[in-house]
């Protein structure tokens, strides 16, 4: 048999998806399943998007420019403008999801062996896309007791060598919830002008900040500008995952062009889904208003019953619809199998993501789960109570 690439055999499996065979199964055995594992959003997509896609008249499906339609590019710069973002439609590339722009962005500016230092806990996909792109994460532990805040720069630096080409962030954070503040933005800004790196920052959850602090971009970061590569996509504020619409901005001219490459080598980013983003940039500020009330009510109650159980601990996330809480387990990926294969209560399970997944260390997060807080309060509630017996009866449980 011909041996697979060193590419497909390193390449991570997803700490989310990996087990949903197991979440089919038990619903087969009549278990309702949970589901607290994924960012999908159960909110309802903008009805003027339905609309524009229900509305469709075209007589041909075409390909569409290989950097999105100008239309929704330039519609975007009025999106960004209300968050202080000065763009052109220039400075936007229109992607395959957000996931795909950040493969383009490491495809463009890392060469083979080259590294980036990204702050963990982390989007478990970067890692793929690191190895896609044949570069390497070095990775900045973040601690549940410091409630997941930015590492000192000190340990930044002490990673930096002479194959270190950038910093990645998300911001507010996937998985913790975590908002950079603006000095930890500050500081960030002053590293990658002092060593001239390459600032990702995925900040796809910007509608979703809970608190009094500021959204700081790294837009908003002087003295960088030619160095940022903004991440961004539709799939959460509008509830859109499926239409896969992404974008990657960049003021850098010459990134632009390197990014333009591998966007015309796939062709185009999907028809559909552009006339669906293009169409939600008109929602109206209720939806907005609605889908922020909605996800402070089921953060604030989410943290309220996790923290009643015993042995349990999640810091309040300041965005996004995650937290990362520790349970008195002693391996969260055999605690998640075991919910799936053996557990049930009242016919229901849980279906979490073991932390682990997020950490590029092996043995960290094994006491710890990702949480996604996308069901409605009266179905966040039953599940946390599922979740409490669940750790009741685990034969793994720390806490006697």
């Amino acid at each position: 048999m011909p041996q697979l690439s060193e590419r497909a055999v390193l390449m991570p499996e997803s700490p989310i998806r990996r087990l949903a065979p197991l979440a089919e199964e038990a619903k087969m055995r009549g278990v309702k399943v949970f589901h607290l594992n994924i960012g999908q959003p159960d909110i309802k997509t903008p009805q003027v998007a339905l609309d524009a896609l229900r509305h469709i008249d075209r007589e041909i499906l075409e390909y569409s420019p290989s950097d999105g339609f100008y239309s929704l590019r330039e519609k975007l710069v009025g999106y960004y403008d209300q968050y202080q973002i000065k763009l052109s439609p220039d400075d936007i590339i229109i992607t395959s999801g957000g996931s795909e722009a950040v493969l383009f962005a490491f495809m463009s500016c890392l060469n083979p062996g080259d590294e980036i230092i990204v702050p963990e806990p982390a989007y478990a996909n970067y890692m793929a896309f690191a190895i896609s792109a044949g570069a390497v994460i070095r990775p900045i532990t973040s601690t549940i007791d410091d409630g997941f805040a930015l590492p000192s720069i000190e340990q930044f630096e002490a990673l930096i060598n002479e194959r270190t080409r950038g910093i990645l962030i998300c911001n507010p954070n996937n998985p913790t919830g975590y908002l950079y503040t603006r000095k930890e933005m500050n500081r960030i800004r002053d590293l990658v002008k002092r060593y001239n790196l390459f600032l990702f920052s995925d900040e796809v959850y910007r509608e979703f900040i809970y608190t009094g602090s500021p959204y700081i971009s790294a837009c908003h970061l002087e003295g960088i500008e030619d160095n940022v590569v903004l991440i961004d996509s539709v799939s959460k504020r509008y509830s859109e995952c499926g239409i896969r619409i992404g974008a990657l901005i960049t003021k850098n001219k010459a990134l632009r062009k390197a990014v333009m490459k591998f966007c015309q080598a796939r062709l185009s980013p999907p028809l559909l889904g552009q006339i669906v983003a293009e169409a939600s940039l008109d929602a109206p500020r209720s939806y907005a208003i609605h889908t922020y009330e909605e996800y402070i009510d089921r953060r604030n109650c989410l943290i309220d019953e996790l923290n009643k159980l015993e042995g349990v601990y999640s810091p309040i996330p300041m965005g996004a619809f995650y937290t990362v809480a520790r349970l008195p387990i002693d391996d969260s990926d055999r605690f998640y199998e075991w919910c799936l294969r053996e557990f049930e209560y009242e016919g229901t399970t849980i279906m979490l993501a073991p932390a682990s997944g997020f950490y590029s260390e092996k043995g960290l997060g094994r006491n710890e789960v990702r949480i996604a807080y996308v069901l409605e309060k009266a179905e966040l509630k039953q599940a946390i109570r599922t979740l409490g017996k669940a750790l009741e009866q685990y034969p793994g449980r720390t806490i006697k």
